[in-house]
């Protein structure tokens, strides 16, 4: 049994497939789900987490032996010149354990907290991004994270010890002409007898190329004794019909072993399912939950990089008398860099250190550290190549050739590009982190502007959500932050937390007057919905900041340097929050949809006149019809 390329769903039908593969509860605390609700649960980020001795003895121990390694093994830019990472730096990675430090060392791994991983992978993004992304794949969505959350023990101990310290593993769930919508997904997985017959294509499959191990999203048709449903799989990468059919090379990252995968008629055992038929895309997304914090922890890496380059370049540049530091337009570049270095830290630290308690859900707060970390991340390399000018747009190895250092920074703004697409674009990322923060209105009020319920469960709903606004509305009008002498133990930045805790209402407010006025509508207001998550990114930052300044002030640790950074984010962050609130309902939305109407309906051809069209022949989408391969297979494992 085969499927078609393409499967056409119903806007509803997508939505729903979505919407069932969410975690439906909440069982523990989030402070980014009560931030949205207008309500500034500082107790459960405040007192900062700590991690314990143990732990840290043992990730310090880990990042002083990566560091040598990365200094003395990793040629960042042999690897940027050659599009490959060569085969003895892979071997040296997976020798030191650097491809276990999330699995338990029952399994033969390191064992290492989330915040120590993504320390590690900040050490190693900074050698070589596409090191970064080798790990990162490998660990944050490949097979080790699923298996740790979902696998059986036999699965666990069959696939874990490979994953530590031999085998390579990657995550396939895109094809081409499915991205974000899995309603759609093509790929099939048919049951027959203890095993099912895999067929279709995937794209982007990062590490695919030289993969040992697939994680392997697949369709199984319902049939008697089988639910069916999007299913995970691990697959064993040199199976009979798998076919590596091409290595995608891209504007950055060249050494990421990216490509294209056929399945034909490829059988898996029935124990290589992870979790029942139908919980594909639920794995997929709990496993995203920690997954994505490696990320931003990457970008973090790239912030330091930037703030070190900036201040021993603007330093030793001179202009008009003295160095381009000294003068204010290069200075309020050199002041961001430092501050959202020091806040984006906060994040990913705070929501990590989260993640190993595992006393909060921390859901939301990953997806805003990974949407925050990625539009931050690209904004510092930015402005680091304006800050070096000529030399910011030149490569490294012509810098060298003509006799100065060659600092990477083209490059850099380049391999960071992919962040803002990676493990969900940035509008995906508002669309998700958006449904979660409106999760409790949706709850209570939902069944009231779904068009498909009945008056009667419309007059349900509407008595339910008469009580809950009933009590919460009121709590939205004063809070401690109108208090001028709340949240004092912070000193000069307490006067941020207040503004904190009344901005966190005044979201609040504007979110439940925004579902009252566009009631069904509202999940069509996408441009509304990202500046609302947005302004809730910011105050996140905010909160985090503060918290790590105060904890670095308590323990003795740079406090007086932390806190000033902390001051002057908090400062910048809340210029950017009052021009967000501002454009809730000052921006051209509106006018905008129409002139998208225009551009489809052809009205504007006569604008894109006098230019010439440099793109090559071909379909826009390639055609994935499932069948056996017709090019050579490209797989190149290593080891």
């Amino acid at each position: 049994m085969t499927a078609p390329s393409i499967r056409n769903v119903s806007e509803r039908e997508a939505r729903q497939v979505a919407e069932a593969a969410r975690e439906q509860d909440w069982r523990k605390p989030s402070f980014a789900k009560e931030l949205f609700l207008g309500r500034f649960r500082l107790d459960l980020i405040h007192p900062h987490p700590t991690p314990a001795v143990d732990d840290v003895r043992r990730g310090e121990k880990f990042l002083a032996t990566l560091r040598d390694f990365c200094e003395s093994e990793i040629d960042g830019a042999r690897i940027e010149r050659e599009g490959q990472i060569p085969d003895e730096t892979v071997q040296g990675l997976k020798e030191l354990g650097a491809f276990g430090m999330k699995i338990d060392p029952k399994y033969g791994g390191l064992g290492l907290t989330q915040v120590y991983y993504n320390r590690a992978l900040a050490l190693a993004g900074t050698a070589s991004p596409a090191i970064g992304a080798l790990l990162s794949a490998h660990q944050s969505i490949g097979v080790p994270q699923p298996l740790k959350l979902f696998g059986t023990k036999e699965q666990k101990e069959t696939f874990l010890p490979r994953c530590a310290r031999t085998d390579i593993s990657a995550f396939l769930l895109t094809e081409p002409d499915v991205g974000s919508d899995p309603a759609r997904l093509a790929t099939t997985a048919v049951p027959d007898g203890t095993d099912y017959v895999l067929d279709g294509v995937k794209l982007w499959t990062t590490n695919g190329v030289v993969a040992d191990l697939l994680v392997v999203m697949a369709r199984v048709p319902a049939s008697e004794g089988h639910k069916g449903g999007i299913t995970a799989f691990v697959v064993e990468a040199g199976s009979p019909g798998i076919t590596v059919e091409h290595r995608n090379a891209f504007m950055g990252l060249r050494g990421l072993e990216n490509g294209v995968t056929r399945f034909h008629q490829v059988r898996v055992p029935a124990a290589n399912r992870i979790g029942p038929e139908g919980a594909g895309l639920k794995i997929a997304l709990t496993t995203l939950n920690t997954g994505r914090l490696s990320l931003p922890a990457m970008c973090v890496g790239t912030g330091k990089w930037c703030l070190k380059i900036a201040r021993e370049w603007s330093a030793a540049r001179e202009q008009w008398g003295r160095p381009v530091a000294r003068h204010e337009a290069v200075g309020a570049k050199i002041s961001f860099i430092a501050a959202t270095t020091f806040a984006l830290e906060a994040v990913v630290d705070l929501s990590s250190q989260m993640a190993d308690e595992n006393r909060n859900d921390i859901r939301i707060e990953a997806a805003l550290a990974k949407l925050y970390g990625s539009e931050m991340g690209w904004l510092m390399a930015d402005e680091l190549v304006q800050i070096r000018g000529g030399r910011g747009y030149e490569t490294a190895d012509s810098l060298a050739a003509r006799g100065e250092r060659a600092v990477p920074t083209e490059q850099m703004l380049r391999d960071m590009r992919i962040n803002r697409i990676f493990e969900g674009s940035t509008e995906i990322m508002h669309l998700l982190i958006a449904r979660e923060a409106v999760d409790a209105h949706l709850s209570v009020a939902g069944d009231l502007i779904d068009p498909d319920k009945s008056l009667a469960d419309k007059g349900r709903a509407a008595a339910k959500a008469g009580g809950f606004y009933a009590r919460w509305l009121p709590k939205l009008v004063a809070g401690p932050g109108q208090l001028p002498r709340t949240y004092q133990e912070f000193g000069e930045l307490a006067g941020h937390l207040r503004y904190v805790e009344r901005t966190s209402r005044k979201l609040a407010r504007s979110t439940f007057y925004a579902m009252s006025r566009w009631q069904g509508r509202m999940e069509t207001k996408q441009g509304f919905l990202g500046r609302i998550v947005d302004i809730g990114a910011e105050l996140f930052a905010m909160s985090a900041a503060c918290v790590r300044a105060e904890y670095l002030t308590e323990t003795g640790d740079h406090g007086r340097e932390a806190r000033q950074l902390a001051d002057v984010f908090c400062r910048q962050a809340r210029i950017r929050v009052e021009e967000l609130f501002g454009r809730l309902w000052t921006n051209t939305d509106e006018l905008d949809r129409k002139v998208v109407d225009g551009v489809l309906d052809g009205s504007y051809t006569w604008l894109e006149e006098g230019m010439i069209d440099p793109s090559g022949d071909g379909p826009w989408i390639a055609d994935a019809t499932p069948g056996p391969s017709r090019t050579d297979n490209v797989r190149r494992p290593i080891g």
